[in-house]
């Protein structure tokens, strides 16, 4: 187990507009800001993007299984933010649907916002968290300063 303790810094609340890509317009919003440990809590709906729904099997490291969606889904996710090599690297799970199907998962790629995204981000600070490339995964994972 890997663990971290801080406390909180700052909050935003940030709109993102209609035809944004929302993963793109966070990101510059959050390197703006300098914010390099957090958490996204985010609703609203998007008109299309990626999710990556689990792996094609269950193996190391992991093929991922994308599924796209367009049309106007509504969305709901959550979303790290951690120090990397490149700036802060976030890491998105949300739940997009549409009618009678949804899908959950890693939202990956540009996603066009659909009439808007509300997003609170808040920062954490007094952490040491980094995204680090993982070789046996092939996977940017979270390392902690604790480590038992």
């Amino acid at each position: 187990m890997q663990y971290s303790e801080g406390r909180v810094g700052r909050v935003f609340v940030v709109r993102v507009e209609d035809g944004e890509d929302f993963p793109g317009t966070i990101e510059r919003f959050v390197s703006e800001k300098a914010i390099m440990t957090g958490t996204i809590h985010f609703l609203g709906a998007l008109k299309e993007g990626a999710v990556v729904t689990g792996p094609e099997k269950p193996v190391i490291p992991p093929v991922p299984q994308v599924q796209m969606f367009s049309g106007g889904w509504e969305v709901v996710g959550f979303a790290t933010i951690y120090r990397s090599d490149e700036g802060p690297a976030i890491h998105y799970h949300a739940s997009v649907g549409r009618g009678e199907s949804a899908l959950t998962g890693c939202l990956r790629g540009k996603a066009a916002v659909y009439l808007v995204v509300e997003a609170v981000i808040t920062e954490f600070i007094g952490m040491e968290v980094s995204r680090v490339y993982d070789e046996e995964t092939g996977l940017k994972l979270p390392v902690h300063e604790h480590r038992s």
